[in-house]
């Protein structure tokens, strides 16, 4: 199987249908079906979300459901999602197909061209990568990536891009220990991939449909910077127990 799409949900009964369906008709044009799966991992919803996608799978053929018992936070449903994941290239995008379809099949080219095990979309290097957002949210955004860039030695272009691919094996590896599953989960798994070593392709992106957004500004601000004090002391103690192996 060429490609695994991880969709992590949590209370999106209002939308999810659409997505799924959106995204399965976008795949099933561009792939035989034998090609691709759907994952939509449920982070323990409330709401009629687990009920809508199981009935779609009736209908759906490449839809699988993952189910979180309780509520862990978007990182455990993509973890959940990677962990089940089958294609030899493993993507997750936001539920509200925030950056469209076309750029999961331009991520999965370029895998399969050999530019990177790590494919990641980056709204800095395009100049609509923003457009569209509240300026509030655009501050906190690009505030967040220069605290991380100070405090973790960060090197990437765009943490939080919710729009991230990489190779089976590689993704087994990253998600597998993966402790943060807060919003912050995407710099735990960006610090354990600069640890690997392995070649890192960034591509592009722009957010096309800007849905309602679960993000607390003040509140997941405060919890970002607690999360990413633990995962950065968590890679020290990576590399210290690494250094004393080698010695």
């Amino acid at each position: 199987m060429r490609l695994t799409v991880v969709i992590p949900m949590y209370n999106e009964e209002a939308r999810i249908k659409e997505s799924l369906i959106t995204l399965h008709s976008a795949l099933s044009s561009a792939l035989p079906q034998e090609e691709f799966e759907i994952i939509a991992a449920n982070d323990g919803s409330t709401d009629g979300t687990a009920d809508i996608v199981r009935a779609l799978t009736q209908t759906l053929p490449r839809l699988r459901l993952a189910e979180l018992e309780q509520n862990k936070g978007k990182g455990g449903a993509v973890k959940a999602g990677m962990l089940l994941a089958k294609g030899d290239f493993v993507l997750f995008t936001d539920s509200d197909l925030a950056y469209g379809t076309d750029h999961i099949l331009s991520f999965l080219a370029a895998f399969e061209e050999g530019k990177g095990q790590a494919v990641l979309g980056s709204r800095a290097l395009c100049p609509e990568g923003y457009a569209g957002y509240p300026p509030l949210r655009r501050i906190l955004s690009k505030g967040y990536l220069t605290l991380i860039k100070l405090v973790a030695g960060f090197s990437f272009t765009d943490s939080q891009c919710g729009i991230k691919g990489f190779e089976n094996r590689l993704a087994q590896r990253l998600f597998a220990p993966l402790e943060t599953y807060g919003f912050a989960f995407d710099l735990e798994i960006l610090l354990r991939l600069k640890e690997e070593g392995v070649p890192v392709l960034q591509l592009p992106v722009a957010v096309i449909n800007h849905g309602s957004s679960t993000v607390h500004p003040a509140r997941d601000a405060l919890r970002m910077l607690r999360d990413l004090l633990k995962i950065k002391k968590a890679a020290k103690a990576r590399k210290r127990l690494i250094k004393s192996a080698n010695e």
